[in-house]
């Protein structure tokens, strides 16, 4: 992938590598040129070697070719006409400046600094004073700060104005039966045995259903792929998703697993099976907590559909009947309510109007999701995002926080988000609370298998994004691999209309993006393992609490003008936690499975 023009000023003391074959004759410049971003990789992978004879990309620009050159070859003085003449020693690569405030010395890529978006100016004595504000400093009081010449005191920027609002509340359940009629009584949810005989009739790919309780203290036991966690949770009234009363059970969620008929797990990259206690991650947003009680749901479908979009489908479908069942005494129930949760969808006028683009699957076979179903969390009534060829949508954050997003996807375990995080989706959450930022909404956009979809997809992002006269966004995606590729398109649609841009996904050592561009400049890494893999360890690898604080001061700090450094070529968890300390986060702590990779 040849160098930008833009870019070459940034690696002029980098080794100068043709991009493609070289006729005798040809005057270098920045499009015969490899990205130096891209070496290490290629290195790695055997596709490039660096020689001490190499010249840099400063001393070669300009220079023409006196004989024919291969790709991915240095570049040394005896296939050139001249050698520019340089300062100093040519291959030594300049250290990265320092951040705008005191921070490590090896705080990179992830860089986070200050948090306030106030500025203090303290003068004794003033003559001549001339200031610049750096765009997009949320200003209370200023109007259009990120709109640069035209700004003007308005009273009401910031003013927090309520569009609508949805009120969660969280009923508790104590116990879990099966027993011989569905109901919710004093706390304790009855599940009827029966009820599996017609679920199954929902879809004919199901052969088999089994249901069980899973107590807190019963979770060393064998379980097999874990398909997805489902909190149960029903509209109260007729209020559609995002408004209105929803009741959330408290302490329970359901646990979907599957085979096909030959034993085969439900899964693509990777799979869960194993020791339950061992599998998940608990407390992780998209798993159980550590005293839920899990109802396991286990589906075995018809020979050969596990890996087709109707199999995996189906058995989200028989689970969603019985979870139906509850819904409905769960509307009718009035039991303790433990916490109400107020969500609000808000507007901040004058503030940076910002978006959260949240990339999901949508290749085809098993890579699919529900959006917008009748019930929070639910099946019937949504739309596959495949179905609606992947086009970008965007929800208000209570929608999404009300179960808009039923996820069927049957990717990595430990990168999959399943469907109990997106009901308490950690950056929706910290965004739409967040008193500096304008949250406008969150995009939903899927993932195609096919490259031209994936740009074709990926432009009508960029179009929205610049339809919406966004201040900055936060771009992430689940799982890894062939979706980085429209992941990091992504970030060059935000990026080349000049929209402040943060990616965040898991990469670590199995994930390494493959491919980039110039606006990936500020990424965020989500990886848990000690080892930087996949680790087969269900909600392990995801979006987090303290991931998100990252992220979105990251964004900040993009759309206020503060550096960033470049980060390590290598994964690295040292840097992560010299930010987390910068923000008064926690160490993070990896988990080591002990896998052999």
């Amino acid at each position: 992938m040849s160098i930008t023009q833009d870019a070459l000023q940034k690696h002029l003391k980098d080794p100068a590598i043709f991009c493609c074959r070289r006729e005798k004759g040809t005057v270098i410049g920045a499009a015969d040129l490899e990205d130096p971003g891209l070496f290490d990789d290629m290195v790695d992978a055997g596709l490039l070697t660096l020689s001490s004879d190499g010249l840099t990309i400063e001393q070669v620009i300009g220079s023409t070719l006196t004989a024919d050159v291969e790709a991915l070859t240095p570049i040394t003085a005896d296939v050139l006409d001249k050698v520019n003449p340089v300062a100093g020693s040519a291959a030594k690569k300049s250290e990265p400046k320092a951040a705008a405030t005191a921070a490590p010395k090896k705080v990179s890529n992830n860089q986070v600094v200050g948090g306030s978006g106030m500025i203090h100016v303290e003068i004794d004595k003033l003559e001549g004073l001339s200031l610049d504000i750096p765009m997009g400093v949320p200003f209370a009081g200023i109007a259009g700060a990120g709109a640069g010449a035209g700004a003007s005191f308005d009273p009401e920027v910031g003013t927090k104005t309520v569009i609508r609002t949805l009120l969660k509340k969280h009923i508790k359940i104590t116990d879990v039966k099966i027993g011989k009629e569905t109901s919710i009584k004093d706390g304790v949810i009855t599940i009827d045995k029966n009820i599996i005989k017609p679920a199954l009739k929902e879809d004919e790919l199901c052969v088999k259903l089994e249901l069980d309780v899973i107590k807190p203290n019963e979770r060393d036991i064998y379980t097999e792929t874990i398909m997805d966690v489902v909190p149960i949770a029903t509209k109260v009234g007729n209020d559609p998703l995002g408004e209105g009363v929803t009741k959330v059970c408290d302490g329970v969620v359901f646990m979907l697993t599957g085979v096909d008929e030959d034993g085969v797990q439900i899964h693509e990259f990777g799979s869960s099976e194993g020791q339950l206690n061992e599998q998940m991650y608990f407390g992780h947003p998209g798993c159980a907590d550590e005293n839920d009680i899990i109802i396991r749901c286990h589906v075995v479908v018809k020979r050969l559909t596990g890996m087709t979009r109707p199999g995996p489908f189906a058995a989200h479908k028989c689970q969603d009947y019985i979870i139906q069942a509850i819904r409905d005494e769960l509307k009718e129930y009035e039991g303790e309510v433990v916490r109400e949760e107020i969500c609000e969808d808000v507007r901040r006028k004058g503030n940076p109007r910002v978006v959260l683009v949240k990339e999901i699957m949508g290749q085809g076979a098993m890579h699919d999701n529900i959006l917008c179903p009748i019930e929070p969390c639910g099946v019937a009534g949504g739309h596959k995002n495949v179905d609606c060829m992947n086009v970008p949508m965007i929800l208000t954050p209570n929608q999404v926080r009300d179960g808009s997003i039923h996820a069927l996807t049957c990717i990595g375990p430990a990168t999959k988000e399943m469907t109990r995080h997106y009901i308490r989706e950690p950056l929706v959450e910290a965004l739409a609370e967040d008193e500096e930022v304008d949250l406008v909404g969150v995009i939903f956009i899927g993932s195609p298998q096919v490259n031209d979809e994936k740009m074709w997809v990926s432009e009508r992002l960029g179009s929205l994004l610049e339809t919406l006269d966004v201040d900055g966004c936060i771009i992430t995606t689940e799982g890894f691999g062939n979706n980085h590729i429209d992941f990091i398109e992504h970030i060059g649609q935000a990026g080349k209309r000049g929209i402040p841009v943060v990616g965040v996904s898991y990469c670590a050592y199995q994930g390494q993006l493959v491919v980039g561009n110039e606006y990936a400049d500020a990424m965020i890494e989500l990886n848990l393992d000690d080892g930087g893999f996949e680790n087969n360890v269900a909600g392990c690898s995801c979006v987090t609490p303290e991931t998100a604080a990252r992220a979105i001061q990251m964004m900040k700090n993009k759309m206020m003008g503060v550096e960033i450094l470049e980060a390590p070529k290598k994964w690295t968890q040292e840097v992560i936690d010299e930010n987390n300390a910068l923000l008064g986060l926690p160490k993070t702590e990896l988990l080591h499975t002990g896998t052999l990779h």
